[in-house]
C-alpha cells in the first residue's frame, strides 16, 4: 500500500493503473486489483477520530465502535475494487451528505460539550469532499469501461435495540430503480439468505426492513451514475458481542469466504443481463 493525495489518485484512475493506496490524509483507503465492473465499498468501517476532537467529545470510545460498523471492510476486502472509510462517522459522516456530515448529537445524546468551530468542521468536511472526488472518479471509469457497474454497500446493524424480531441481513432499496434492478435485488437476496454461519448463526435476509437505504454513498452514487445499481446490504451484528465490544473471528471469516465466490457470481449475472 502507497500513500497518496487525492489528485495523485484520481490520476491513476483515469490511467486504469492497478494499486492500494491510503488517502495522504489517512481518512479513506482504495484498494484496485482489477477495473471490473463491481466494487465493494465499507464507508462506515473506519473507527478514527482526531485527537483534537476527543477532549470536547461526550461520548466514549465503546460509544462511537456501538455506533459504526467495524469489520465490514474485512467481509469484503478480497475483492478487487474495495473503498474504506477509516475515520469514525463521529468525525464525520460519509453516509450523510455534507450539510449533515458533522454530529451535533447521536442517537439521542448530544455529542460536543461545546459547539466545535468552523475550521474544525471545515477539516472534516473536506475529507468527506475528497472521498466523494474518489468515489466520482472510480464511478466514471467503471462505467466507461464496461457501460454498467454494480456497488456492494456493506454495513453493519445493532440489533440488541430493535424490540421485534431482526433479520441477520437486510436490503436497502427505496432509493434505486426497483422496476429495472428488481431481479437482480431478489438474486441478491437469496444469496445472503442461504449463508452459512457458525454458532448456530440463523441467515436470513428481508428488505426494507430494518434499514430503507437512505444513506448517501447509495443515494450520490444513484443520481450521478445512471448505469450504477449499489445495494446497501446491512448485516446485523451477529459477528461480535456488540454490549461486550468483543469481534467473532470465525464469524467474520464465514462471511468472508462465503463471499469470496457469492458476490462475484452475483456481480457477474449482473453484466450479463445489463451490460
Amino acid at each position: 500500500m502507497i500513500r497518496l493525495s487525492v489528485e495523485e489518485i484520481i490520476q491513476k484512475i483515469n490511467n486504469q493503473e492497478v494499486f492500494e493506496a491510503v488517502a495522504e490524509d489517512y481518512s479513506f483507503t482504495l484498494k484496485i486489483d482489477d477495473y471490473v465492473h463491481f466494487v465493494c465499498g465499507a464507508v462506515h468501517d473506519g473507527h478514527q477520530f482526531r485527537k483534537e476532537l476527543w477532549d470536547n467529545c461526550l461520548h466514549t470510545e465503546y460509544d462511537r465502535w456501538f455506533e459504526e460498523d467495524p469489520q465490514t471492510k474485512e467481509m469484503i476486502k478480497t475483492h478487487p475494487i474495495v473503498i474504506a472509510g477509516l475515520d469514525s462517522r463521529f468525525e464525520y459522516d460519509l453516509n450523510r451528505p455534507p450539510e449533515s456530515a458533522i454530529y451535533t448529537d447521536a442517537w439521542g445524546k448530544q455529542l460536543w460539550k461545546t459547539p466545535l468551530p468552523e475550521e474544525m468542521k471545515n477539516r472534516s468536511l473536506q475529507k468527506h469532499h475528497n472521498f466523494y472526488r474518489v468515489t466520482n472518479a472510480l464511478i466514471s471509469k467503471i462505467e466507461e469501461v464496461h457501460g454498467v457497474c454494480i456497488v456492494y454497500d456493506m454495513h453493519s446493524y445493532n440489533w440488541r435495540r430493535w424490540d421485534k424480531e431482526v433479520p441477520t441481513w437486510n436490503l436497502g432499496t427505496l432509493n434505486i430503480d426497483n422496476e429495472r434492478f428488481g431481479k437482480v435485488i431478489e438474486q441478491w437476496q437469496q444469496i445472503l439468505s442461504e449463508m452459512k454461519l457458525p454458532n448456530n448463526i440463523v441467515s436470513n435476509c428481508n428488505i426494507n426492513d430494518t434499514f430503507q437505504g437512505n444513506g448517501y454513498f447509495l443515494k450520490y452514487i444513484t443520481k450521478n451514475f445512471r448505469n450504477t445499481l449499489v445495494l446497501a446490504t446491512e448485516i446485523k451484528k451477529v459477528y461480535c458481542d456488540e454490549l461486550g465490544q468483543v469481534i467473532f473471528p470465525e464469524v467474520v471469516t464465514a462471511v468472508e469466504d462465503y463471499l469470496k465466490t457469492h458476490l462475484k457470481e452475483h456481480a457477474k449475472d449482473f453484466y450479463k443481463q445489463f451490460a
